[in-house]
Order: structure tokens, then C-alpha cells, then sequence
């Protein structure tokens, strides 16, 4: 007979378990945000959390440390795999990566001028251009594997793909557009950490704690400096070496060894703690007339309109002119079902709009519910399309 454990064990194993805990915390967020509890979960957002060495401090309220520290790990592991990607995977050849790249341009391009079009001539409102030109990996694979076998390998490869390359999209953005002014001191002192872990790498160094103990320095560094604080778990990601030799002689495969230990707890803890911390929208005071305004419009749209007809444009346009092919056992039908599903922003959305308006209210909560409904269009949308349309499995898949 199966244990308890045996059970939580296979839940967690499963591709689809991350979604499920990512909508169970943001239905939590949504009923505390929306209950008499919402000054308890309101107060516990904003609980001051301080750190202080010396002359260093670190004071910020707890919602913060989740978006400036927690997700930092979770960039370190975006970091680590799409390294992998680059050096052996999905993206390590033109072949391999042209369509999710063209894809991933399309996915950026077409939300972004969407958003754009809704609210040229606000200029504070242009500044969350970039909210609907994400896509939640987690959320996206756990709708395809819920699909089964209705869905070719190859497929949920390309989708995985388009993710990663849609990462790092953001994580450019971000180093471009959403950097506060920046110290010189912190910024050679960040400078410093990232040249000694560079030459920790050509050194073939193979101590975790080594690279943990810089990495911490380098992240304080980088949030002191003005950058945001995220792009430091990319810049440590890109100098773990991918395989190097222990004192014994052994070999060593550190930048996977991180990537794995990670892993479940950004799908189980980091994740559904920062969609817990940023998915509480107060509806109350959200009306027909604000979810019509430009930005929520622009963000709505960009999502769901503008994520499938940018990806599927542009990889259909790819494969015409021969850059690129079809996934293999695939066809255009089910192609465009995985393009609606690019537009699950969700956790990403939500990071790069607490970028963009730093103040929860400006928008009345109307711009984090437009992620929310654009996020669950496409969602419901690619999973009907997919689950309606078989396509064919090649030999190799089968």
C-alpha cells in the first residue's frame, strides 16, 4: 500500500505540480487580499526585516527581500540553465535554437508595441512596456504536461526553449530600462566580486561555498549599486564552472549539481511565495471603467493577443524563408496552441511590474488583475486548442 509520503513524493516529481501550487497561493493571496485578513496579510507584507554588519545595512520591508533576494535565486538558476542550454542543450547549435529564438523576438516585439499603442503619450505609463513580453516557464510546462502524450516531445522542448530565451530577454530588460541611479563604490565593488569569480572559474575551482561566499558579496554589492539586485544571481550563474576537477582528481559537475539542488525549491518555495507576496489584488475597488483603461488594456491585450500572434508570426515566417522547421511531430494547429500558452506571464509579469510602478496602488491593482486575466486567457485558451487537436509522433518519439 502507498504512503502518504510515496503520494507527496509523485506530486512533487510531476511537471504540472509547480502550476498547481502557483494557482493554489494566488487564489490564497486573492481571498486574504479580499477578506477582513487583508490588513493581517497587508501587515505581513510590510513587516520590516534588517540586516546589519557594521556600517552595512540592509533594511527592507519583507515583500522586498522576497522580490530583491529570493527571486536573485531564482535568476542564479534561470542563469544556470541557460547556460546549459547554450553550452549543450536546446540552444546549442543554430539549428536547435532558430525557431524558439524567432519566436522569442516575435513574443517581445508584437506585446511590447500592443502595450505601446494603448498608452502612447503617457509617459509614466510607458515605462511597464515590457510587463506583458514575459512568459511563466513553470506554469506554461505544467499545462503541457498535462496534456500527456497529446503533445510531441518536441514541442514542450520548443516551448521550454522559447522560455529560457524569453528569460533572458527579460533579464536585458531589466539591466537596460529598470535601473535606478547607480554608485560608482558599490559598482567596483560588484566589479571586484564578478572579476574574482571569473578567475575562480579559469582556476577550476570546485568549492561551493566559495562561489556562495562571493555571490552573497556580489549581491549586496549590486542592490547597494542601483542595478537590480536579480541581475546578480544571473552574473554568479555565469560563472559556475560547468565541469571542473576536485583535490582528488574527479570530476565535477558544479553548475548542474546547483541547478539540481535548486530546483525544487524555487518551484516550491520561491515561486509560490513571491505569487503569494504579489498575486493579492485587491478587487473591491477595481471597476469596469479602470480594467478599460490603457495600461490594464495594454497588458491584457499584449498577453494574449499579442504573445500568440508575435510567436506564431514570427516562427511561421522563420520556417517559410527556411531558417527554421517545425517541431517534429507537430502540426501548425497544435504549433499555435503552444503559442497561446507563451502568454502566461504571471510570475514574470508581476516581477517586471513591480518595476515598473513600485507603487501597488497607482493603478488600483487594475495593471496586477490584467496580468491575472491575460495570463488565464491564454492559459484556458492553449490547453482547449491542444487537448482538441491531435497531431502525429514521429517514429524517435515513440
Amino acid at each position: 500500500m502507498r504512503t502518504i509520503e510515496d503520494l507527496i513524493e509523485d506530486f512533487i516529481k510531476k511537471e504540472s505540480s509547480a502550476g498547481i501550487i502557483l494557482i493554489f497561493v494566488t487564489a490564497l493571496a486573492l481571498i486574504l487580499k479580499n477578506s477582513p485578513l487583508s490588513q493581517w496579510y497587508n501587515a505581513l507584507l510590510h513587516t520590516p526585516v534588517e540586516i546589519r554588519f557594521g556600517a552595512l545595512q540592509i533594511a527592507k520591508p519583507l515583500l522586498l527581500w522576497i522580490n530583491d533576494g529570493l527571486m536573485a535565486v531564482f535568476f542564479f538558476l534561470i542563469g544556470l540553465e541557460i547556460k546549459r542550454e547554450v553550452l549543450e542543450g536546446h540552444l546549442s547549435s543554430w539549428a536547435k535554437a532558430a525557431l524558439p529564438l524567432f519566436a522569442a523576438l516575435g513574443g517581445m516585439a508584437v506585446p511590447a508595441l500592443i502595450y505601446i499603442l494603448f498608452n502612447r503619450g503617457d509617459s509614466f505609463a510607458l515605462v511597464g512596456w515590457a510587463i506583458p513580453t514575459a512568459t511563466d516557464i513553470a506554469f506554461a510546462l505544467g499545462i503541457l504536461s498535462l496534456l500527456g502524450s497529446r503533445v510531441s516531445v518536441s514541442l514542450k522542448i520548443f516551448l521550454m526553449a522559447l522560455a529560457i530565451i524569453d528569460d533572458l530577454g527579460a533579464i536585458v530588460i531589466i539591466a537596460l530600462f529598470y535601473t535606478a541611479k547607480l554608485s560608482l563604490a558599490s559598482m567596483a565593488v560588484a566589479g571586484i566580486a564578478l572579476v574574482s569569480l571569473i578567475t575562480m572559474n579559469r582556476l577550476g575551482v570546485s568549492r561551493k561555498a566559495a562561489y556562495i561566499i562571493l555571490g552573497v558579496v556580489l549581491w549586496v554589492s549590486v542592490l547597494k549599486s542601483g542595478v537590480h539586485a536579480t541581475l546578480a544571481g544571473v552574473a554568479l550563474a555565469f560563472t559556475i564552472p560547468s565541469t571542473s576537477r576536485d583535490r582528488k582528481g574527479r570530476e565535477c559537475h558544479l553548475a548542474k549539481e546547483l541547478e539540481a539542488d535548486l530546483h525544487y525549491w524555487v518551484a516550491f518555495f520561491i515561486l509560490p511565495l513571491f505569487a503569494f507576496a504579489n498575486a493579492g489584488v485587491d478587487l473591491r475597488g477595481i471597476s469596469l471603467k479602470e480594467m478599460t483603461g490603457p495600461v490594464p488594456m495594454g497588458i491584457m491585450v499584449g498577453l494574449f493577443i499579442g504573445k500568440q500572434l508575435g510567436v506564431f508570426s514570427f516562427s511561421w515566417l522563420a520556417v517559410k524563408l527556411k531558417l527554421a522547421s517545425l517541431p517534429s511531430g507537430s502540426n501548425w494547429v497544435q504549433f499555435y496552441g503552444v503559442c497561446v500558452l507563451a502568454g502566461i506571464g504571471f510570475t514574470m509579469s508581476l516581477f517586471i511590474d513591480s518595476l515598473a510602478f513600485t507603487n501597488d496602488q497607482v493603478y488600483q491593482y487594475a495593471d496586477k488583475l490584467a496580468i491575472l486575466i491575460g495570463s488565464l486567457l491564454s492559459g484556458a485558451l492553449g490547453y482547449a486548442i491542444l487537448a482538441l487537436v491531435k497531431g502525429h509522433r514521429t517514429s524517435a518519439e515513440t
